[in-house]
């Protein structure tokens, strides 16, 4: 699996980089305008990417993210939401900034996800109803906003981003949290990925 991405801007289009890494040779990753954005990259730059390998039966895909929190947001659509896949995930990223979705996703609001170009109202209302409802999610984006810790926030989004349930991740972690208080998030994946095998 490629995670990350680290070299030379080959080519700059506001959907698609190709960065090369080294050895001639280049990647060419999609990227949504929101990374695109924050990159501003140029010919001849450097950049670094998180990425994600999408396999199919016919071709595989390479996705790069600016940060983190989009390379999650897009890991949770395309993993826990039925019927999205990379393109939508893409689209909603390109449409609308990370912190705006999860606002959305918290309040409930699926006018305002309906109106990224691609989505339609049904796939708003079920992008709210299984993130907010069946994963949990809503509520962990909810607490980030009222204070929660950051690195405790963010370990628990990492976890639910790697397919665990919310209750599994939050018990975990408060488990890891009595021995490492004090523990970056990195970390607090790796112990409570730790003591959950």
């Amino acid at each position: 699996m490629i995670a990350r991405l680290r070299g030379e801007v080959v080519e700059a289009l506001p959907n698609r980089l190709v960065v090369e890494t080294g050895g001639g040779v280049g990647y060419q990753v999609l990227v949504p305008l929101s990374s695109y954005d924050r990159l501003n990259p140029v010919p001849g730059g450097q950049v670094t990417l998180l990425t994600y390998l999408h396999v199919r039966e016919n071709s595989l895909t390479l996705y790069g993210f600016a940060t983190a929190e989009e390379r999650d947001i897009f890991l949770l659509l395309i993993e826990r939401v039925t019927g999205i896949g990379p393109t939508i995930g893409m689209a909603i990223l390109s449409g609308m900034p990370g912190e705006q979705f999860k606002s959305c996703v918290v309040a409930g609001d699926t006018v305002s996800l309906a109106r990224i170009k691609g989505l339609g109202k049904k796939t708003a209302e079920r992008i709210v109803l299984e993130l907010k409802d069946k994963v949990g999610v809503g509520e962990t984006w909810e607490a980030s906003g009222e204070g929660a810790g950051a690195p405790i926030r963010d370990a628990e989004l990492g976890l639910l981003a790697l397919g665990y349930k919310q209750a599994d991740a939050r018990k975990a972690l408060q488990k890891v949290l009595e021995g490492a208080p004090s523990a970056e998030a990195e970390e607090l994946i790796r112990l409570a990925l730790r003591s959950m095998s």
